[in-house]
């Protein structure tokens, strides 16, 4: 399961590993273990495709990550559920999430009059959802008492940009699947590199959403953000035993 970050690249992940021929998923997010779970099991296994026992099957829904009840839910149904978080700079994480909203609440109050507590800027408001989204090590911490790190990969959103090919790898490793995902599945020319399903097919480019342009943020708003975060980030890192350089 792909269970977060939301805004950090949880989309592009999935698309990736789609690449892949032994990769199913379902199409939207199902948001079973934090809205659904009433329906039961075996509505969640209706939503999942049709798949060989040689196939992984995997599901994607962000808010799992935030979610105080999803890490004991999925761990009733799968002690060995293998996870996938995507961890991005919280800042432009923030400014991102910010951009989704905007562009669905014509009218919402300025990114600063939502990030910040007083006209100066220098306290920021941690109650506003997306700012404490990015407290990471706040939420792994439950995750953590129930998976052991070694069911657990820690993607770089950063790098899935910069070096999918890598990235990917890394995940084919991690669901012990055979390496199949090469330069060759990937594009490049725009912000997000474009995907090939096959060599000589043409490329699939992510949607319209994906670098959404961010609100224009002055240096010394983004530096009191960058602070804000930096003993959260530490603190992650020293968790899951690697570091971002955020």
């Amino acid at each position: 399961i792909i269970i977060g970050v939301k805004k950090a690249g949880t989309r592009a992940t999935l698309e990736y590993l789609r690449l892949h021929d032994q990769i199913k998923a379902p199409g939207p997010e199902i948001h079973f273990f934090d809205r659904n779970y009433k329906y039961g099991l075996d509505w969640y296994r209706e939503q999942m495709p049709p798949a060989a026992p040689e196939d992984v099957i995997i599901e994607k829904t962000p808010r799992y990550f935030i979610s105080p009840e999803a890490p004991t839910k999925i761990r009733s149904m799968n002690q060995k559920m293998k996870l996938i978080v995507v961890f991005r700079d919280p800042v432009t994480r923030l400014l991102s999430e910010y951009a989704q909203i905007a562009s669905k609440r014509p009218g919402l109050p300025s990114f600063e009059q939502m990030a910040f507590l007083d006209a100066n800027r220098t306290r920021v408001n941690r109650s506003w959802g997306a700012v404490h989204t990015g407290l990471y090590e706040k939420h792994l911490r439950h995750w953590l008492k129930l998976f052991p790190k070694s069911q657990i990969l820690f993607i770089s959103g950063e790098q899935l940009i910069t070096n999918p090919v890598n990235v990917t790898a890394n995940m084919e490793q991690f669901l012990n699947l055979p390496k199949k995902i090469t330069d060759q599945h990937f594009a490049f020319g725009g912000k997000f590199p474009c995907l090939k399903k096959l060599p000589l097919s043409e490329p699939h480019c992510l949607g319209k959403t994906k670098g959404r342009l961010h609100p224009v943020v002055s240096e010394k708003d983004l530096q009191t953000l960058r602070r804000f975060y930096k003993p959260y980030n530490d603190v992650l890192y020293k968790l899951i035993g690697q570091s971002f350089d955020w």
